[in-house]
């Protein structure tokens, strides 16, 4: 979620951890339905307020 976070689209995602975008794609839609999310934003928004996530740390590839 913290690449989503930074705004990483799937497929860019996908790359940077050396995985496909389908597996990118299932991944997000477990964590979806886990959190009972409606779409990606309100994950990260959820994950914000649980203290999962800090939106305000430095990006995902320093």
């Amino acid at each position: 979620l913290k690449y989503v976070a930074e705004g990483y689209s799937n497929k860019q995602i996908a790359h940077t951890l050396g995985i496909s975008e389908q597996t990118i794609k299932n991944h997000l839609t477990s964590i979806l339905d886990k959190l009972d999310a409606n779409d990606r934003t309100h994950a990260v928004v959820l994950a914000f307020r649980q203290g999962w996530i800090d939106i305000g740390e430095s990006s995902p590839s320093a």
